[in-house]
């Protein structure tokens, strides 16, 4: 086990607090100012208050092996796009039926139910926009960003694991969520690293530890559902009034703790034995996952 002397540490909060202010000023420049019913739809759910996991982990990507992070501010800012438009299309109706989403109404329910479709479309394809438009990246750089989003995104990743959450009685939950949640924050940290030029041994190294954080990320939402009421961001309760398959379900509440505890603990050995160059906060961030409460 990893001593609690290299958990986190107050300061973490302080630095992922000011990292997601900068963040979040560059995202909002990526918003048109005429804020049309649509505009104010995406704008909506997109700057809802967020603690922005999956960008600023690209971030401090990009900052551990170029010592800084400019360059994966725009496959940061694709990657809340696309988190943005699943989240509105998971709340809807025909998916999760939620009423709440980061303690606010969800967007179906402030802009009716095609606004916000169109919101979730619009938020999908301007995601690949900013990454074809960024152009202090090399051509060869931005197509394999493209190309790391599209299949995380896409039928063989997050958007698949949405259908497989759709069958009550699917038996590998592991796998439902390795593609449902796991595959996105495996690209935020596979793309901070192509945004800093690293090898494909590293791309690769990153991929798994940002899959494995994914489960991590997921068991804690499943106990959160549980345990943290509406402070969390949706009502006690909403996975087991949709009938979902859950870790906490399966294993049982202290049995998901333990498992998500194990599962950070083999990543963080794993981070802590890549070559990285320069300073950064990634293993404290991964022990974030735990401390946080929505």
């Amino acid at each position: 086990m990893i001593p609690e002397s290299a958990q986190t540490s107050d300061s973490i909060t302080d630095y992922l607090k000011a990292r997601r202010l900068l963040f979040e000023q560059e995202l909002v420049q990526q918003l048109e100012p005429s804020r049309s019913g649509l505009e104010r739809a995406m704008a909506y759910t997109l700057l809802l208050p967020s603690k922005r996991i999956r960008p600023l982990f690209c971030l401090e990507v990009c900052q551990s092996l170029l010592g800084r992070s400019e360059e994966a501010m725009p496959a940061a800012m694709a990657l809340e796009f696309v988190h943005s438009y699943s989240l509105i299309h998971d709340d809807l109706p025909a998916m999760d039926d939620d009423e709440l989403r980061r303690g606010q109404p969800t967007n179906h329910r402030v802009f009716g139910e095609a606004r916000a479709i169109l919101a979730g479309d619009a938020l999908l394809t301007k995601a690949f926009e900013i990454l074809a438009m960024c152009g202090q990246l090399a051509d060869g750089l931005r197509v394999s960003l493209i190309k790391t989003l599209s299949s995380a995104a896409g039928d063989q990743g997050m958007v698949l694991g949405q259908d497989m959450d759709l069958d009550a009685k699917l038996k590998d939950i592991r796998e439902l969520h390795l593609k449902k949640t796991g595959e996105l924050l495996a690209a935020s940290f596979v793309m901070g690293a192509i945004s800093a030029g690293a090898s494909q041994r590293m791309l690769e190294d990153f991929r798994e530890i940002g899959l494995s954080l994914g489960l991590v990320f997921q068991i804690w939402d499943d106990v959160l559902d549980v345990e943290g009421g509406s402070q969390i961001g949706k009502p006690l309760g909403s996975d087991e009034k949709n009938q979902k398959r859950t870790f906490v379900r399966d294993m049982g509440l202290e049995a998901a703790k333990l498992e998500a505890r194990k599962i950070l603990n083999e990543t963080i050995l794993k981070l802590r034995s890549l070559e990285l160059k320069f300073e950064n906060r990634l293993e404290e961030m991964a022990y974030y996952i735990l401390e946080r409460r929505h």
